[in-house]
């Protein structure tokens, strides 16, 4: 490519001065590789940006959005509808939480934590509580980018300098190294921070508080999974003042911790559940909320008759392309059993491949959940003010494994359908990646 040609699109979460001078230009992708423009071999330990729970490329997919496309390639969702979002919507409910039968498509996970904002406080409004309309998040939470997600972010830099709207609390971060560093699974401790929250309703009066969020598993925060019991915790303080809870599964959903989505994995169900990323592998833009159906009906029966129940949407939501591609995906997680490959052998592979870093120098946690894992650096802000984590990314992609650097940590996610022989690839290139950097 051109030098100037580099110049025209603006990526996001980038670096673009660092970018333009040693650009990472990625040509095509099959199964869990990607593949440079010099012709480069790269093991994808990060299913894109955990999404390509299918792995990469996969035909039949490609020949259903081809077919899509010559049948029809759009339809409005704005008082019409396409049949295959309809039975793509049936599709998706049955392995949904049991009660959340009701999905609002989106396009993307941002939109879908504004949309089930949105769906939240329609419904206080419709049972006549009107004042509930605050929002309590969690810090090193990661809620998507728009104004009403952005304030929902728990993670410092995606949030200041943007604006916001007022009314959001935070529970603390349910990080806690020094107590359960180097966990398998659920940590045993720190269900207590879910207490928290007793303490935000107290302050703030509960008939004031319209809904919880949280990641069952915090993703892009460093991924975190949840200390034992503390999911269940905040249900039932939430059920205890009347306060909806939101589980943001844009990372969670679709396998990636053993079960279709987390709040089936660990027994908890939500008011609402937000998705996107794997939703169709990752492969046309599309999110959905799933909402529970007596909360869906309390606002039809509040609006007023011959008018939208509630005036939302956008253009492409529940583009017929999209939800043709979610069909052929599910085909493929149910024929390869993709959305419980994460609980079985391969999972505790990965989880023993993982731990096998213990030994490493500067490694301070390591900690796993399904298909999910992470590591993180011993912070050394004098040499790495931005991270540790950013150099041994770079290091790590010139040496062949594309992995992902949040702060001094480095968070993985691999295809659903990795095999042993490259998680052995992957723990082998990690580790050369760090001894390469740190020593």
């Amino acid at each position: 490519m051109k030098e100037a040609s580099l110049h025209n699109w603006w990526q996001p979460f980038t670096n673009v001065r660092g970018f333009r001078a040693n650009p990472r230009l990625i040509e095509r992708a099959e199964g869990c590789f990607v593949y440079t423009s010099d012709g480069r071999e790269i093991l994808d330990i990060t299913a894109g940006l955990w999404c390509a729970n299918l792995g990469h490329s996969r035909k039949e997919v490609a020949d259903a959005v081809h077919a899509q496309l010559m049948q029809m390639d759009f339809c409005p969702p704005f008082q019409f509808g396409s049949p295959v979002t309809f039975r793509f919507a049936e599709k998706l409910v049955e392995y949904a939480p049991e009660g959340l039968n009701r999905v609002f498509f989106t396009n993307s996970g941002s939109e879908s934590v504004d949309t089930a904002m949105k769906i939240a406080t329609a419904y206080q409004r419709a049972r006549g509580k009107a004042t509930k309309t605050r929002f309590v998040a969690r810090e090193r939470g990661y809620h998507g980018v728009n104004v009403g997600s952005t304030s929902l972010q728990g993670i410092t830099n995606n949030r200041k300098g943007f604006p916001t709207i007022d009314g959001v609390d935070f529970l603390p971060d349910p990080l806690d190294i020094a107590s359960n560093a180097f966990s398998r699974g659920l940590p045993e401790k720190g269900a207590d921070k879910a207490n928290v929250l007793e303490q935000i309703i107290a302050f703030r009066g509960a008939e004031n508080i319209c809904a919880v969020i949280v990641e069952p598993v915090v993703g892009a925060g460093g991924m975190v999974p949840p200390p034992q019991s503390y999911l269940a915790a905040l249900r039932a303080i939430c059920d205890k003042h009347d306060i909806l809870l939101i589980f943001d599964e844009v990372v969670t959903g679709f396998g990636r911790t053993g079960s279709a989505f987390a709040s089936v994995e660990f027994g908890v169900t939500p008011d609402l559940m937000t998705t996107a990323k794997a939703i169709n592998g990752g492969t046309v833009p599309m999110g959905g909320v799933f909402i529970k159906e007596d909360i869906q009906q309390t606002i039809f029966e509040a609006a007023p008759a011959g008018v939208p129940e509630i005036f939302h949407g956008n253009t492409y939501a529940g583009a017929p392309v999209a939800a043709a591609a979610g069909l052929a995906a599910f085909e493929i997680y149910e024929r390869e059993g993709l959305l419980t490959r994460a609980s079985g052998p391969i999972g505790r592979y990965w989880e023993d491949a993982l731990h096998s870093l213990r030994d490493v120098p500067h490694l301070i946690d390591i900690r796993n959940y399904g298909l999910l894992g992470a590591i993180t650096f011993a912070p050394n802000p004098a040499e790495y003010p931005t991270g540790v984590g950013v150099p041994v990314h770079n290091r790590c992609f010139e040496n062949g494994l594309l992995c992902r650097a949040v702060g001094d940590n480095m968070v993985m996610s691999p295809p659903l359908t990795i095999q042993e022989s490259e998680i052995d690839l992957f723990v082998k290139r990690l580790r050369q990646s760090i001894v390469d950097v740190l020593g």
